[in-house]
């Protein structure tokens, strides 16, 4: 099991356009993927991107199971490794609720996000993954494939009163 640091926003390497996987099936890979799930239950997270252990490919990891501590009331969303991915919006509806990220520790803000989407991409061994999904678990694809591109759940934050600390916060 390694766990790796978790970069905190700040780090200009979060704010990096990652690069697109071209080594599928490879010890380097299936490497990459193994760290980012143990890295991620150790922190208890509904998804992590390669980006944020400091890893410039276009890789995430996401899936809450059925009892994650920091979702408690969220459905499940089932373990996915994705590569290289496409997301199309489904329609022009936008969902608002509040989102964390184990790169802003300690903070939650209500964020929009497509409420249906669909993603597309490839798993490590190179296969195409193609998925339609809604809800929290479209939110996790949105806000995990975010990484990718450079951009942190607070740049999209667009009401500020809804945004602080989870201690401070009446209502996340």
């Amino acid at each position: 099991m390694t766990v790796r640091e978790i970069l905190k926003m700040g780090d200009p390497r979060l704010l990096r356009q990652a690069q697109l996987v071209t080594d599928f099936d490879s010890d380097a890979l299936h490497l990459l993927v193994r760290d980012l799930w143990d890295t991620m239950h150790a922190a208890n997270g509904a998804g992590l991107a390669a980006p944020q252990i400091g890893v410039n490919l276009q890789v995430v990891v996401f899936g809450t199971g059925q009892a994650n501590p920091r979702y408690p009331d969220r459905p499940a969303v089932p373990p996915t490794v994705l590569c290289n991915p496409v997301i199309t919006p489904l329609g022009e509806a936008e969902q608002l609720d509040w989102e964390g990220c184990l790169s802003v520790p300690g903070l939650r803000a209500e964020v929009p996000r497509w409420q249906r989407i669909r993603f597309t991409g490839m798993d490590p061994f190179g296969d195409p993954i193609d998925q339609t999904v809604e809800g929290f678990h479209a939110r996790v694809v949105q806000h995990e494939c975010d990484h990718l591109w450079g951009t942190l759940y607070p740049m999209r934050v667009r009401d500020f009163a809804c945004f602080g600390f989870v201690d401070a916060l009446p209502t996340p």
